[in-house]
């Protein structure tokens, strides 16, 4: 089917705007590839303490250079509940991979922190910066030129998208990622959500707070609400980086571990001594970046990746920005209901027909690029899937012909709205983004006077003193990269929402972060510029008139011109948030992080290429892989 026009003008312009820098990516993916079985070049020695530790059989595969050798990269550690499966995973892949002739190493460990554990605490302030912390750890994993294949075991919020990144700069290496999976399902989400406000608002105590926390949050896997965790999950899926329907199975179950071995299996099928070859920087092209958008839109997904699908669309050689998210909203339908967009989980949203019903359905409604290459090869038609056991073998069924349950996963001829419920915001405020799928049409235009906060603790202290009992707009600065590595603000989601719940018209304005878990409260984030670069959010006062628009995309101060243009950006002293808890450690991420709608990002795009004097570069376009022009990227459709 051909693709909506919408989507056809996207991603020929994202292909006209990425051009110097993919094919600067390309040819050194290429360079890097012509080079052939990396350990062949490593001198005796190095070779020899590089499997001095292996078995005997294992040691002789990798000395004679033919049977491939797939690194793990893994983000284990036992006190993140989606992490903790992985502590069996190494075993299971050394052993499929045997299977076939191949040879897997643990490569290296990355680090892996807990935005659950760490909500309203110092340590959220590594958070963001942690994932180019984890692509520099999959880069020295990566260095040792042992490898001809990688394995990524990552689930959560920063992980997944640092892991992508580390497997991008080694973008010449095929790449499987293996999810861990949710957890089993506990209390329902509002009962939950209605424990948290009550919390919030003083009518029940700590010891009733954490009982419900631990009922909701109580086992081995994700969380199961639809958060920045599963929305990667997703997303993987959908750039065809997992086996098709590996996001949502349970860990510790028989399908779960068939799934880690078959894409293990996998990664050694698409090394360069395997049946094809199909490198991570050729699967992640505009096409898949743009298939991650609409995934991420369809299905009412995390803001957070406003963030860091840009950051791994840079680290590929292709540039996005909030244009290219806005105007595919506006096309692409709602298709799913998850908490905190709905009341179900994600288990609930699997049972009912999962990724391989959404895929299907954008694909059959011209929403997404079929023709792309994915680990199991050209096309993403193949992710329509379901996996099952039968008999103890791993197999692959069609995706439900219809869902399971309307009120979750809906059909794109009949969706819960017709736009994904992203909206980019621009005024004299600066541009942000704004997720309003779960947001009321009656809660999405708030015009009221602005309450300023340099900290999400000072909010939280008036609300706790009652004076926040009223109409406001409440600006919360100082959040951005630059200033205090850009802290999720979730645990001012009960509060606010408290406040709309007893009729107060309230809304939020940030240069920092609201995450997957944002909700009923129309939220401005990452505004940008940030105040600590300049942003004009640093000029607000007390008593300003905002108006946060989400309907017609404005965010904006009703202050006169004149006075706004007079006005200085409020100096405010930052060191406390600079040490402790290991913050100090960051300076130099603080110092060079890019803006949030380039990413959030400590690297760069690749030096762009003069396209003119490349053009007789053997190596500058790999033949088959890269596009002369954005005509041909469309044309196959």
């Amino acid at each position: 089917m051909p693709v909506h026009p919408q989507l056809d003008s996207v991603t020929r312009r994202i292909v006209q705007r990425s051009r110097p820098y993919r094919q600067a990516y390309l040819a050194r993916l290429e360079a890097a590839r012509v080079q052939g079985v990396h350990r062949a070049a490593l001198a005796c020695t190095n070779l020899a303490h590089g499997f001095a530790a292996f078995p005997a059989n294992d040691k002789l595969k990798l000395k004679q250079y033919k049977a491939p050798s797939v690194a793990i990269v893994s983000a284990y550690n036992d006190m993140l509940s989606a992490h903790q499966p992985f502590e069996h995973f190494p075993r299971i892949i050394k052993e499929a991979v045997r299977e076939v002739g191949a040879v897997a190493q643990f490569a290296g460990g990355t680090p892996a922190m807990c935005d659950g554990v760490t909500q309203g605490q110092p340590g959220m302030e590594l958070s963001l910066f942690s994932r180019d912390a984890i692509a520099m750890a999959a880069a020295v994993a990566l260095s040792h030129n042992m490898f001809d294949a990688a394995v990524y075991l990552g689930v959560c919020d920063k992980i997944v998208p640092g892991l992508l990144i580390g497997a991008l700069h080694f973008g010449h290496l095929p790449a499987v990622f293996l999810p861990a999976g949710p957890m089993t399902t506990g209390i329902s989400n509002a009962e939950k959500a209605r424990v948290r406000q009550l919390y919030a608002q003083g009518k029940v105590g700590r010891d009733a707070l954490l009982e419900s926390e631990s009922q909701s949050y109580h086992g081995a896997g994700t969380c199961t609400f639809y958060g920045t965790a599963n929305s990667n999950q997703m997303l993987m899926e959908v750039m065809g980086l997992h086996l098709p329907g590996a996001a949502f199975i349970t860990p510790g179950t028989p399908l779960r571990d068939a799934l880690t071995a078959a894409g293990a299996r996998r990664a050694v099928a698409i090394s360069a001594q395997g049946e094809r070859y199909i490198p991570v920087g050729h699967v992640v092209d505009e096409k898949a970046i743009v298939n991650a958008i609409v995934a991420l839109l369809a299905t009412g997904g995390s803001t957070n990746h406003t963030l860091h699908l840009v950051a791994i669309a840079r680290a590929a050689g292709i540039v996005i920005d909030w244009n290219d998210f806005d105007q595919l909203s506006a096309v692409v339908p709602l298709l799913t209901r998850i908490y905190p967009n709905g009341d179900a989980d994600v288990n609930h949203f699997h049972a009912a027909g999962g990724t391989g019903f959404v895929i299907r359905e954008l694909l059959d409604a011209g929403l997404l690029h079929e023709d792309v290459t994915t680990v199991l090869g050209d096309g993403l038609r193949a992710h329509c899937a379901e996996p099952f056991l039968e008999d103890g073998k791993l197999v692959w069924k069609p995706a439900a012909a219809e869902s399971g349950d309307a009120a979750v996963v809906r059909k794109a001829s009949a969706p819960f709205s017709a736009d994904g419920g992203l909206r980019l915001l621009n005024g004299n405020l600066g541009r942000a983004v704004v997720k309003v799928s779960a947001v009321k049409p009656q809660h999405r235009v708030v015009e009221a006077p602005a309450i300023v906060f340099d900290s999400q603790e000072a909010l939280m202290m008036a609300y706790k003193a009652g004076r926040l009992d009223r109409d406001f707009v409440a600006v919360v600065r100082y959040q951005g990269p630059r200033a205090n590595g850009m802290p999720e603000l979730h645990a001012l989601t009960p509060a606010l929402g408290s406040l709309q719940d007893a009729g107060r018209k309230v809304a939020l304005v940030t240069d920092g972060r609201m995450s997957g878990a944002s909700g009923k409260v129309p939220a401005a984030i990452h505004v940008s510029p940030e105040v600590l670069a300049g942003g004009p959010l640093g000029r607000v006062r007390d008593g300003d008139i905002i108006r946060l628009d989400a309907e017609q995309g404005l965010l904006q101060a009703l202050v006169d011109e004149a006075e706004w243009a007079g006005r200085e950006v409020d100096p405010v002293d930052l060191s406390a948030s600079h040490v402790g808890m290991g913050r100090e450690l960051f300076a130099m991420f603080r110092a060079t992080v890019s803006a949030a709608e380039e990413g959030a990002a400590t690297f760069g795009l690749p030096p762009p290429v003069d396209l003119a004097a490349e053009q007789d570069n053997p190596l500058a376009v790999p033949q088959g892989q890269a596009y002369s022009d954005e005509d041909s990227l469309i044309s196959r459709n």
